[in-house]
């Protein structure tokens, strides 16, 4: 089978939303050293390499929500699409105390060949899907329950947006309603990069925004997934009536 950088499910869908999984995959394509980063198994598994649980999440909220998808097949290790193409941590070398031996001694024309067969197609695939109609931007991610040497996270699920709070505001006031733990107001952080993913598709086009950030150890298994999207979807779309979109 021949590799493609990212996919789109969904593509013909006409509802009111577009979503996308950044960190959808921990693939490291044959292209990068062989399909290795000098990483073992146990350190692909982890939330370092993926947002774990954040594809099914995403896939099964897009059918919910008559929405295309589009999620990446790359790992977040390999280059990062949530980081502007002048992030000096575009390609990490060091992720919540791993380092990452195939990208520490990286050199220019790698790193452009990387843009150039996994970030570029991926950010353009989001962007020629957008224009074609207006629409609400879903960015789909998890987080870890705790990173290393830092306190555990409290929060189920985190509601994340800057400016443009239309969408934000009422779906964290729905789901402090119906969640019976903290719904965190952009949390687990409360910053964008420039560049971004989010900045990129969102911010910068003006289009009505939210990401959205669940805990991971609640979304393992595909069940816990399509759970979740099922009470996404609906609190997701009120919040759309109530902002006029």
């Amino acid at each position: 089978m021949t590799y493609a950088p990212f996919s789109i499910h969904g593509a013909a869908r006409l509802g009111n939303w577009l979503i996308t999984c950044d960190h959808a995959s921990n693939t490291v394509p044959d292209s990068v050293g062989g399909g290795a980063l000098g990483l073992g198994a146990a350190e692909m598994e982890r939330h370092i390499a993926y947002d774990i649980g954040a594809k099914g999440v995403a896939l099964a909220l897009g059918e919910a929500l008559d929405a295309p998808v589009i999620c990446s097949n790359f790992s977040r290790l390999v280059i990062d699409p949530n980081r502007g193409a002048d992030d000096p941590t575009l390609i990490p070398q060091l992720y919540d105390g791993t380092i990452i031996p195939a990208n520490r001694s990286l050199d220019d024309a790698e790193r452009q060949r990387r843009l150039d067969a996994f970030y570029l197609p991926y950010h353009n695939a989001i962007a020629q899907t957008a224009k074609a109609r207006d629409v609400v931007f879903i960015a789909m991610h998890s987080f870890t329950p705790q990173l290393v040497g830092r306190p555990p996270r409290p929060w189920e699920v985190g509601v994340l947006s800057a400016a443009d709070r239309r969408i934000a505001d009422p779906l964290i006031a729905r789901l402090q309603g119906a969640l019976s733990s903290p719904v965190g107001d952009n949390e687990p952080y409360a910053r964008f990069f420039p560049g971004d993913s989010f900045t990129q598709h969102a911010h910068g086009p003006g289009r009505p925004n939210v990401l959205l950030e669940i805990r991971q150890d609640l979304i393992a298994t595909q069940q816990d997934q399509v759970k979740w999207a099922g009470t996404l979807a609906p609190h997701l779309e009120a919040a759309r009536a109530e902002a006029n979109l």
